[in-house]
């Protein structure tokens, strides 16, 4: 990555210990516009520890996370208005609906956002069950509802725990073609995933984390 692209976010020496385990030491990580880098390893390795305390949602022993070059401490609200995260568990409620979720998790969408929601619903093959109790979904319906933000919300920083949980390959497919898209108009994506993606039309870095369950 160019010197001049701009480096949105950066950990130095990020250490982390679980009681007597080191998960990691001294990691450095940088992300810059256009960036997509993937946290790959076991479970139990660290993974979403590491994904979650780039973001100031998971404390750490040592080190330090910048936003746009600024400590996290000044730079967190700056961070937190540009940033998207989707946590390991899809975070529905049971009863309400799939519309009714999304205005849930997206209240910066308009009212009469249905025709958009509806829209990206159908390409993750799910528009017809978009006023149906979300208990009555299946896994990966209820993975999808959830990944519609990637469409729907607007931000520069993507931070995704295990995004391609539940899904089958055509849902899969469409998760690689949001991040491609995001990545070619500058957005940055950081990902966990148990096995190694690939992509055909943009560079991704990885961070392999060992340990065990």
């Amino acid at each position: 990555m160019s010197e001049s692209v701009e480096l949105l976010l950066e950990a130095k020496g990020i250490t982390i210990w679980r009681g007597d385990n080191l998960l990691m030491d001294e990691l450095d990580v940088q992300l810059h516009a256009g960036d997509v880098l993937q946290i790959q390893g076991t479970n139990g390795c660290g993974k979403t520890t590491l994904l979650r305390a780039l973001i100031g949602l998971a404390e750490f022993d040592e080190g330090e996370v910048f936003w746009c070059g600024q400590p996290f401490a000044r730079a967190r609200d700056g961070l937190y208005a540009e940033l998207l995260y989707l946590g390991h568990k899809p975070g529905i409620s049971p009863g309400l609906t799939p519309l009714e979720n999304i205005k849930t998790l997206c209240p910066e969408l308009p009212d009469d956002c249905r025709a958009d929601v509806v829209q990206v619903l159908d390409e993750l093959g799910i528009s017809d069950r978009i006023d149906l109790p979300s208990a009555a979904l299946s896994a990966g319906q209820k993975r999808r509802i959830n990944l519609s933000r990637l469409q729907l919300q607007q931000a520069r920083l993507w931070v995704l725990d295990e995004p391609l949980t539940s899904l089958d390959a055509q849902g899969s497919a469409w998760v690689r073609e949001q991040i491609t898209k995001h990545a070619s108009q500058g957005g940055a994506v950081v990902f966990t995933t148990h096995q190694p993606l690939s992509f055909d039309d943009i560079s991704v870095s990885t961070i392999e984390l060992g340990g065990a369950e």
